[in-house]
């Protein structure tokens, strides 16, 4: 067993951790099953909590332009109140239900760019220590992907994906953060929007879905940004026609000037903005509607590269950490 760096703040002597995720992505909702793994120091130490955190990239905008941090958006302890020895090895087991409105890391097994990990954060003797990030891969709900395939099927093409601190007003949004999904317009609305990004929200009921159309200016017209939400349940997977329903949207998104008004929507809904892990990636869209097929930019292995720094720890000193939305069980 290769155990993570020795905790900082207890010393030389002093116990380590490796927490280890069950193999497989895990669905929003969906429950996130391991072990972490102790082992004991030069001495007996006092375990008062060890507590994983479910971190988050995510970029935010400011009047000084954008930058990038860490936002805690779960919490779960897994135990606490042991004592445990020098040189001792003790395995923890532990399970948890994943946020219903965390991200998605991946698409048809692509790698999508963003950046998700399990913190594990050990309490000994009144320091409090967190460990290493561990890389979380989720992939989307039925419906999410029935929503994304159906794009694909109408020949829309992925662009990237982030993360973005803020809020959607006039939604049911929980968490302090939300995902975009950048989509390149097929070619029948490429004179009409300039891209379409969509916002998945979901609970245990359903999925509220927010569209945003950058709108191309035309002879008569200023372009500007147009929005809509829909909502759809989790039962109606298999009874939709996800290519009519899509196409139904779009045609309410594009055709009518901001149908959905977005007071409180924090983020950049604009122009120029392209940063973030794997940006430049493109999953190419075809028969298998969002599919696997890397296009252009970074190449997937680019990709795991860049995400894989982050996890060893290269952009940690220079991130700043947004805040904790602690969702204990």
């Amino acid at each position: 067993m290769v155990f993570k760096r020795l905790l900082g703040s207890l010393g030389v002597g002093g116990p380590s951790v490796d927490t280890v995720l069950d193999p497989g992505a895990v669905a929003p909702g969906g429950t996130v099953a391991g072990q972490v793994h102790l082992q004991g120091g030069g001495a007996d130490f006092a375990i008062e909590h060890i507590t994983l955190e479910l971190v988050a990239r995510v970029e935010a905008e400011h009047a000084e332009g954008e930058s990038e941090g860490l936002v805690v958006f779960h919490q779960h302890v897994v135990a606490g109140g042991f004592r445990l020895a020098g040189d001792e090895r003790r395995s923890v087991p532990f399970s948890f239900v994943l946020p219903w409105e965390t991200p998605v890391t991946e698409l048809y097994g692509q790698d999508l760019g963003v950046v998700l990990g399990v913190r594990t954060e050990l309490g000994v003797a009144g320091a409090r220590d967190k460990g290493d990030l561990d890389p979380l891969a989720v992939r989307p709900l039925p419906v999410q992907e029935a929503v994304l395939e159906a794009f694909g099927q109408l020949g829309f093409g992925f662009k990237s994906a982030d993360l973005e601190l803020g809020r959607i007003g006039g939604t049911g949004q929980q968490l302090p953060f939300y995902q975009e999904i950048e989509l390149i317009p097929a070619p029948r609305y490429a004179h009409r929007v300039d891209e379409i990004e969509v916002t998945f929200l979901a609970d245990p009921a359903g999925l509220e879905v927010v569209l945003e159309a950058d709108k191309r200016s035309g002879f008569h017209s200023e372009g500007h940004d147009a929005l809509a939400r829909f909502t759809v349940g989790h039962q109606e997977v298999e009874k939709t026609d996800w290519n009519a329903e899509v196409e139904g949207w779009l045609r309410q998104l594009v055709e009518h000037r901001a149908p959905y008004a977005h007071g409180g929507h924090h983020g950049h809904h604009g122009e120029g903005h392209h940063s973030g892990p794997g940006m430049g990636t493109a999953v190419a869209a075809g028969a298998a509607g969002l599919a696997v097929g890397v296009v252009g930019g970074m190449v997937a292995a680019e990709v795991v590269d860049e995400v894989g720094d982050f996890f060893e720890g290269d952009d940690e000193g220079d991130e700043e950490e947004y805040g904790d939305e602690d969702g204990e069980d």
